[in-house]
């Protein structure tokens, strides 16, 4: 082994032979509570797969021949297990809103043909983990789409989550555990529950696809062209790696091939999740551009394969449990060209061998939940046109107000005395009965209004007019009982709101890709080249 071999080595997990990823067998978790090593035969990327069901199924209407049949291949499960609740965002001028889709590539050895794709009988049976969780957000009008990726073993904390089948409750984490144990959890939808919690965006479906399904959509669409700087074989002395061998240059890659490139980790830049999680973006991007120029996606033989492949791959919620709902999600997929998808990594930093998010990382979140294009291509949009409230205001001294202290950040305490001082403010202007919320500090990165029902809408109007809080933070919310003024993180001092300056420039550490780019290449570690 090279001295750059044995440095990886150290800082990842021992491989085993047939595996990319897998620690050896057999690891208990840690006596001191800390992260348990995962075992082996981990880690594979799913989410190619699921894309590409949704997206063929779409071109494939003679598909509804099967319908009943296609309908009972997929699997469904409850979008969301934990207790918490993420607003739905808010529609925009048009009336038109965001969609949110969480992709889930979970490595179950539930059946002969996964158990032979994806690793060692000992682990057939075990539990499942979402070892690939790739976040798709496309945009309101449908003119963009941002793709997020999670590495799997970023620290968080995981919510209580139920189990859905045998009620089993599962605590919240004491501390942080990986996000990939999420799954394991009562299934798909704690891994939803996990993201919301992390993030605050509301997620409107899940799809989640395995091993099989992988190997036999990449054969139906006739390969997707991957590319790499030199010649790659994924292979060191100790037989750790996926196996993938390529020459130098841009080759159509199917079928298990396709399986080992997405696998890959050994040979493939620094030779971390970070590297693998870029040469997913590739695929996925290429494998959009395939789908679109693809000729042999026009036969009915073809589609049919290919569709009864994509059903019996995925396990999806409610909301996507039969094959009219997925043709119509994958509909509004394919309005977004692929010059304005954009692929991301979640902003990280090292602890240990794991990592966590970084401030960068929040701002990527925000981005998405304020449906801001991450290629910095969006026309500003339009002014509203603020209809009137459904109730005019009530006279200031009989609007009644609470003011709460959302102040703290991960970063900072909260600013003392904010709820005191604005309800203050308030009662001086002739809102009376303004009043300060004692319970304690919140967390709200910007200021907002909140108001129950329609009947408040002007009151809650009036409260921030008269603040200086833009319209735009006045917000409709089943959270408060009455009018609320949540003071952010960003008034921490003064009487009067000034709006900051945002950046809203996709963060450099998220590592963007955009969807038409044919010229990436993934850089082979010389270690690993032949």
């Amino acid at each position: 082994m090279t001295q750059n071999a044995t440095r990886e080595t150290a800082r990842h997990e021992e491989i085993a032979p047939d595996s990319d990823d897998a620690p050896p067998a057999g690891d208990a978790p840690p006596a001191d509570g800390s992260v348990p090593r995962p075992r082996r035969f981990r880690r594979i990327l799913k989410w190619s797969a699921a894309v590409l069901a949704l997206l063929i199924l779409a071109a494939g209407a003679g598909g509804y021949l099967y319908y009943r049949k296609l309908n009972d291949n997929i699997r469904k499960d409850p979008l969301n297990l934990g207790d918490g609740k993420v607003a739905e965002p808010t529609p925009n001028a048009a009336g038109q809103t965001p969609l949110n889709i969480l992709l889930i590539g979970s490595d179950a050895r539930d059946s002969e043909e996964n158990q032979k794709l994806g690793g060692a009988r000992e682990t057939f049976g075990s539990t499942p983990l979402a070892d690939v969780q790739m976040l798709v957000h496309l945009s309101a009008d449908r003119s963009n789409m941002s793709v997020i990726s999670m590495p799997r073993d970023t620290l968080l904390q995981i919510p209580k989550c139920t189990d859905p089948d045998d009620g089993t409750v599962y605590p919240a984490s004491e501390g942080r555990r990986m996000t990939n144990e999420s799954l394991g959890h009562g299934g798909p939808g704690c891994t939803v529950a996990t993201w919301q919690e992390l993030t605050g965006i509301h997620i409107d479906h899940f799809v989640m696809v395995d091993f099989a399904g992988v190997v036999a959509m990449a054969d139906a669409v006739g390969g997707v062209p991957v590319c790499v700087d030199a010649n790659v074989h994924s292979r060191d002395s100790l037989g750790h790696g996926s196996g993938l061998k390529l020459p130098k240059g841009t080759h159509p890659v199917k079928g298990e091939e396709a399986l080992q490139w997405l696998r890959t980790r050994y040979g493939f830049e620094d030779g971390s999740d970070l590297a693998r999680a870029k040469a997913q973006h590739m695929y996925m991007n290429s494998l959009a551009r395939q789908l679109r120029e693809n000729a042999t996606l026009s036969s009915p033989n073809n589609l049919r394969r290919l569709a009864e492949e994509a059903t019996r791959a995925l396990t999806v919620d409610p909301g996507l449990d039969t094959v009219k709902k997925l043709y119509d999600l994958s509909t509004e997929l394919r309005k977004v060209k692929p010059e304005r998808i954009t692929m991301t990594t979640m902003p990280n930093r090292y602890v240990g061998a794991r990592v966590e998010p970084t401030e960068d990382a929040e701002k990527l979140f925000r981005l998405v939940r304020e449906d801001i294009a991450l290629d910095g291509k969006d026309s500003k949009p339009k002014p509203a046109v603020e209809k009137p409230p459904a109730d005019p205001a009530a006279a200031d001294a009989a609007i009644a107000v609470q003011v709460r202290n959302g102040t703290r950040t991960d970063a900072l305490a909260p600013a003392q005395g904010r709820a005191s001082a604005i309800a203050g403010e308030l009662q001086e202007k002739g809102f009376t009965s303004a009043t300060a919320d004692a319970d304690g500090a919140y967390t709200e990165e910007r200021t907002v209004v909140r108001y129950p029902s329609a009947d408040l809408e002007g009151d809650a109007r009036r409260v921030a007019a008269v603040l200086g809080i833009p319209a735009d933070a006045v917000k409709r919310s089943t959270d408060v009982s009455g009018v609320t003024l949540v003071v952010g993180a960003d008034w921490r001092e003064g009487t009067r709101y000034e709006a900051p300056e945002q950046d809203d420039t996709t963060p450099e550490s998220a590592q963007a890709l955009n969807g038409a780019d044919d010229k990436a290449c993934m850089h082979v570690d010389p270690d690993f080249t032949w």
